[in-house]
């Protein structure tokens, strides 16, 4: 079966966003351009780590003697996205992921891949359904302004869950907080 590609090489936007309250959200990659939308689920992990690794690869630009790209260093004020997602109707939940630099546009790319691992479980409907899930991929290619103002917002969402206990370091529920440590 060929692999189907959501492929967007000068998306109208890309963002990371969250369905549900802190301590029980699901976070999205959502890209789109013109009527066509594609959503991801991703862990809030990888969406801190891909805010973080843009950056790095923005910076780095920046420092390289004689570059010809103008990489912002701050996010451009027409840029920034705090709008919310649009309807979401997940394409897959996002396992690998892999970023990189395409000087010939002068793009920061994207590339994510569905969740391949079977948990191994024997049962051959679920092994048939992560195998179609396996064809699926998802190509975003965003200019330089773009993926500073992603990178951005996405550190703004991952930053928005539940406070962090100044004992133990775990997430506050809004239900409260018991924590662990031994009292001194």
């Amino acid at each position: 079966m060929p692999t189907r590609v959501h492929e967007f090489a000068w998306p109208d936007r890309v963002v990371v966003g969250t369905i549900g309250l802190p301590g029980a959200r699901t976070f999205y990659l959502q890209v789109r351009a013109g009527t066509q939308i594609v959503s991801i689920a991703l862990e809030k992990q990888q969406s801190a780590l891909l805010a973080e690794k843009i950056d790095e690869i923005l910076d780095q630009l920046i420092t390289v003697e004689g570059n010809p790209f103008s990489v912002p260093t701050s996010t451009p004020i027409e840029l920034v996205d705090n709008d919310q997602l649009e309807p979401v109707q997940e394409q897959f939940r996002t396992g690998a992921m892999s970023l990189g630099w395409d000087p010939t546009t002068a793009q920061v790319v994207i590339e994510a891949h569905p969740i391949t691992d079977a948990d191994a479980d024997d049962n051959d409907e679920f092994l048939d359904e992560v195998r179609a899930d396996e064809s699926e991929m998802l190509l975003v290619r965003m200019p330089v302004g773009t993926a500073r103002a992603f990178s951005k917002r996405t550190r703004e969402i991952v930053g928005a869950g539940r406070p962090a206990c100044p004992l133990c370091g775990y997430p506050i529920d809004a239900d409260g907080h018991i924590c662990t440590l031994p009292e001194v």
